[in-house]
């Protein structure tokens, strides 16, 4: 059974809901231009219309709890994750070559995108758990290590290097803000350099290293790994000051640019809207980011804070390295741009992550000793 304070609606997080059915409601109508006319069965914008009102139900059961549940639940839902991604291994669907789905009938979920949360879940309540005034040391981040490391290689093994380092990121960017000692900060550093130089001449498969050499001149494999950059960088650039219109894309409904519904979804938008419907989007997008550091600095605990901070990461980062991507400057990672591109794994993993976010901000005034309960 789950308790819900009389006080929500009043310190129902308000800004934040209207932030995020602002920006749903802008990929839903790309999405609808993107994938149109539908090559047959179900559309993808009905699909994702689905997804997206079994999220908003994920949230309403998200903020029903008290968030600091989640400190209980870590290690179980920890888990049941890793069950997940090991099962990917044995029983996973494969497409493009690589085997990263579990076929539930009604859903094909990708383990890989929870993890994520679940990473972010796990970190703060280690950190929340064992503060350390002058900073943490190398022992100290052992376990966290240990507890990134088994995802990663489990992601890694699919193959999806894309989403095995966002692990890596999530876990520079919480343990920095948890403060490390400078010491550590070195013996991190050079460790990721010496894994980076060992993982590109022993790790990395032909076909990825031909998409970083790619992004150093996409014109020399114009018709390979280059094709997807270029014509990514020629829908941006098409759209001028105002767009072409909706569903006046080029490049997207003449098929120019592939996978324009998923990854490269932003090209879509910044062809039919421009540069200033890109630039309101985009400013809709980091203000409800924004919206969720203020969420973090008001939490009432250090769990709250480092969860919110987490959630935060995990949505900036992929946004930064999906945008980046678009634009040529990074090489083609397959990293979905949170709430816009088309995927049901993403999107409910990233509703779900609001869904924490409303619940740290809500509980933020509250004690232990002044909850005021109703049964639900």
């Amino acid at each position: 059974m789950f308790r819900v304070d009389r006080r929500f609606f009043m310190t129902f997080d308000w800004v934040l809901l209207s932030l995020l059915l602002l920006v749903c409601g802008m990929a839903f109508f790309n999405l609808y231009s993107a994938s149109y006319p539908p090559a047959g069965g179900m559309p993808p914008y009905i699909k994702q219309a689905y997804l997206l009102l079994m999220g908003m139900a994920g949230i309403i059961f998200i903020v029903s709890f008290d968030y600091k549940e989640l400190h209980f639940w870590n290690y179980p839902i920890y888990l049941l994750v890793i069950v997940l991604l090991a099962l990917v291994i044995f029983i996973g669907n494969s497409a493009g070559g690589a085997q990263r789905w579990i076929n539930l009938g009604f859903f094909q979920l990708q383990p890989s995108e929870p993890a994520k949360l679940m990473m972010v879940i796990t970190l703060a309540s280690y950190y929340s758990r064992k503060e350390v005034v002058n900073g943490y040391s190398i022992k100290d981040l052992i376990i966290p290590l240990i507890l990134m490391a088994i995802p990663f290689i489990l992601i890694l093994i699919q193959p999806d290097l894309g989403t095995a380092l966002m692990f890596v990121i999530i876990f520079i960017s919480m343990t920095v803000f948890a403060k490390l000692r400078w010491s550590s900060f070195l013996i991190l550093g050079l460790s990721g350099l010496g894994m980076a130089v060992v993982g590109w001449f022993y790790v990395l498969k032909p076909y990825q290293k031909q998409r970083v050499e790619t992004l150093l001149n996409p014109a020399k494999d114009s018709l390979g790994e280059g094709y997807q950059i270029l014509q990514s960088k020629i829908a941006v650039g098409s759209g001028g000051l105002f767009g072409k219109g909706y569903m006046e894309g080029t490049q997207g409904h003449l098929h120019f640019l592939p996978e324009r519904h998923t990854d490269f979804a932003f090209s879509v938008w910044c062809e039919e809207w421009g540069f200033a419907g890109s630039l309101f989007f985009l400013a809709v997008y980091f203000f409800l980011l924004f919206w969720g550091l203020h969420v973090a600095m008001s939490a009432r605990d250090r769990f709250g804070l480092f969860l919110a901070f987490g959630v935060v990461m995990l949505i900036f980062w992929q946004a930064v390295i999906n945008l980046l991507m678009i634009l040529g400057f990074l090489p083609v990672v397959g990293i979905p741009l949170p709430l816009f591109s088309y995927g049901g794994s993403s999107l409910l993993t990233t509703l779900l992550g609001v869904g924490i976010l409303m619940n740290v901000r809500m509980r933020r005034f509250q004690t232990g000793s002044n909850l005021e309960d109703c049964d639900v």
